[in-house]
């Protein structure tokens, strides 16, 4: 045996922000260390494959710019300047200084703000209960799922579909609005089983032909925030050419008739000029479509981050209820199945403890909380305290000016708890060292898929990081702060929950690694009726009082919710190009990122390069612009410096930038979120990242 062989396999499951979740191998060392990470064979879903930035996990595991000692700030905000002091003077500063804030302004002022760094249950959820018991100010999480999720409920009536596993038993695989290749590579294996196999065929619908789109029988390039038009133009063709189900529409669907008078003027013509596809294209897919009762359509995120996003996942999911594809296995439409887990997380949030009066903070307008906007501060106090956890709003939050201003305001406290120094860390009064998910135990659900995952810890974690549970519960017992929950291991809230929720216990899940939560087909497939009281689904949402999956806490609705369209329409409501901004811009991940994770990695940094914008060769000639030159990127809420790629994959008026990469990778300092916004999208707000409007110049350089 040499002298990193692996000597055992350990198995935990992927703890990042991707609807995959996949079950993991993990090759463990006799040293202690951490080899080959491997996709489970064993798991049907992740039937062996994961991305190739876990595979090497180990990279990012031991990375030599890895946190591993608590930090103080000894110099300006952003400076970077800091001296090492020990996690419990680190714990007892925090605490002290939430303190002084509550003194002064009420225990409002303090902002507790997490994401999906990690998806563990556990330690990504565990702030939640000492928000709630201390009667810190709420967040509500609106930076990542919200148009998708209320777009697709807005018809089923649930967050849940066919069981994803199906896509191998489909004969045609529509994926839309994600670069599965990249970013759920799981999609891909089961579609190309259904090639292997079947004969399937695939389609994909994105703005970009990137790597899933090279993949397809049909690769389908629309302008952004088209895909409303295009589902409208292939139901306009699915009813004009006799592909409707008008025995399935009359049972399980409102308003049939009055939506296929809606959709007649919907036509391959009137999408085509909107979407810039060609007619032939459009009339392809619907014939596809309709010809083929094993249809499944696989929605994604990145069509619905735009101000339409809703109403473009709502007419995507429609196509299946027009043609009945819900009827067969290997039909249907999926995006998530967050609703078969029914996880009750009171023990590990604290929900007993939530005080509905206490106001809750819009997490992508952090920008304008922290810079003090009335409106979004509720008519509450400022936000003079805050610990973050498991994100990095300095690089990933729209709008970031304003964030920027806001986290460099002095009389602003803030706590950091991460595994590398980010550029959130470094605005920090205290930087927490983190652990990562093979150094902790916790439990894990696919969005993706329908498994409830274990992740036991595997590895010891370097001496100085702790876990989430261990800061919470740390600050917890000095601010005095009272609840089962803190007294309690990761191992027993864990045991805790799936009790809780009916599904055993940990002793269950960590011999049988996973729990497939799955409903029998006829639920899955709605074929008892759709989720809401009539057991139909809606062509026509109310979308003014409709209550969604993530919605205000108050339930009520923001942003132009009054002007959505009463059935699928396409909703210019897009920031639209213009003379004086007259590019689409598209901030789409890169296949070696995750989000702002994994950009720390040599790896991924050498297969990425650098920041870039891609251009379409006649706009490039047009603004003289060519490959390698540095440009500006200009919106109407900020700029940024990067490097120009002339290439075909872009359509004409479409710029798309790969990200996430650091700020401080780009020239200047300012990342690419500099340019989004932050404005609420209706109906329950959120943010539209892929929604830009923005000039492109080339950056003379003296």
């Amino acid at each position: 045996m040499n002298e990193m062989s692996p000597i055992r396999i350990g198995h935990s499951a992927c703890p990042h922000d991707c609807p995959s979740c996949c079950a993991l191998d993990v090759e463990l060392t006799a040293e202690g260390g951490v080899g080959r990470v491997r996709g489970s064979a064993e798991n049907d879903y992740t039937a062996g494959v994961i991305c190739a930035k876990v595979a090497r996990y180990a990279e990012r595991l031991s990375h030599p710019e890895r946190l591993t000692k608590a930090l103080r700030r000894t110099g300006g905000k952003g400076e970077g300047t800091f001296q090492e002091i020990s996690a419990e003077d680190a714990l007892d500063e925090i605490a002290e200084a939430f303190r002084r804030a509550e003194a002064r302004h009420g225990p409002e002022t303090v902002w507790p703000y997490f994401y999906a760094g990690t998806m563990g249950l556990v330690q990504r959820d565990g702030i939640n209960r000492l928000r709630h018991v201390k009667g810190y100010s709420g967040q509500y999480d609106t930076i990542c799922t919200n148009m998708a999720w209320t777009g697709y409920v807005a018809g089923t009536g649930k967050l849940a579909g066919p069981d994803p596993r199906e896509i191998a038993k489909s004969d045609l695989v529509v994926i839309w609005g994600t670069n599965a290749v990249a970013t759920q590579i799981n999609v891909m294996t089961h579609a190309t089983a259904a090639r292997k196999q079947r004969g399937a065929r695939i389609v994909v619908v994105d703005v970009y032909d990137n790597a899933t789109m090279r993949q397809a029988d049909l690769a389908l390039r629309l302008r952004p925030g088209t895909d409303a038009a295009l589902a409208c133009a292939v139901m306009h063709i699915l009813f004009r050419d006799g592909h409707a189900d008008w025995e399935y529409l009359s049972r399980y669907a409102d308003r049939p008739q009055d939506f296929a008078r809606h959709l007649l003027d919907r036509t391959p013509e009137w999408a085509a000029a909107i979407t810039g596809l060609s007619v032939h294209e459009i009339e392809t897919l619907a014939r596809w479509i309709g010809e083929t009762p094993k249809t499944f359509l696989r929605l994604g995120y990145g069509f619905t981050r735009s101000r339409n996003g809703a109403v473009a996942m709502h007419a995507a999911a429609s196509i299946a209820t027009v043609t009945g594809a819900w009827r067969h296995e290997g039909g249907g439409a999926f995006h998530n199945n967050g609703a078969i887990y029914h996880l009750d997380t009171s023990m590990i949030s604290g929900l007993d403890k939530r005080d509905p009066s206490v106001r809750f903070l819009d997490q992508s307008r952090i920008g304008a909380v922290l810079t003090g906007e009335v409106l979004d501060l509720k008519g509450g106090p400022p936000v003079t305290a805050m610990l973050v956890q498991n994100t990095n709003p300095a690089n990933v939050a729209p709008e970031q000016e304003k964030v920027a201003r806001g986290l460099a305001r002095e009389d602003l406290f803030l706590a950091v708890h991460e595994q590398f120094m980010t550029e959130t860390a470094e605005m920090a009064d205290i930087v927490l060292p983190a652990t990562m998910f093979l150094e902790h135990d916790d439990v894990y659900k696919g969005g993706g898929h329908q498994h409830i995952l274990f992740g036991g810890k595997l590895v010891e974690p370097p001496e100085g990081c702790l876990t989430n549970h261990a800061v919470i519960c740390g600050l917890a017992a000095r601010l005095g702060a009272e609840h089962p929950g803190f007294a309690m291991s990761e191992r027993e809230h864990i045991d805790h929950l799936l009790a809780a929720s009916g599904w055993g216990d940990l002793e269950r899940l960590e011999r049988e690694r996973w729990i497939d939560c799955q409903p029998p087909f006829e639920e899955a497939h709605y074929l008892d009726g759709f989720a809401w009281p009539d057991g139909k689904f809606r062509f026509a949402p109310a979308w003014s009082d409709f209550v969604g999956p993530n919605r205000p806490p108050d339930a009520a609705a923001i942003g132009p919710h009054q002007e959505l369209p009463e059935f699928p329409d396409h909703w210019a409501a897009i920031e639209a190009a213009d003379e004086t901004y007259p590019f689409r811009l598209v901030t789409a991940p890169a296949r070696s990122f995750l989000n702002s994770t994994f950009s720390e990695t040599p790896t991924g940094q050498q297969k990425e390069g650098r920041p870039e914008v891609m251009v379409h060769p006649e706009d490039a000639a047009a603004l003289s612009l060519s490959s390698g030159d540095l440009a500006c990127l200009e919106s109407r809420r900020g700029a940024t410096k990067l490097h120009v790629r002339v290439t075909d994959v872009v359509g004409r008026g479409t710029l798309v930038a790969e990200g996430i990469w650091p700020n401080r990778a780009h020239v200047g300092g300012r990342g690419i979120n500099a340019l989004t916004g932050a404005d609420s999208v209706a109906p329950h707000g959120g943010a539209a990242f892929h929604d830009n409007a923005v000039r492109i110049s080339r950056v003379v350089l003296a």
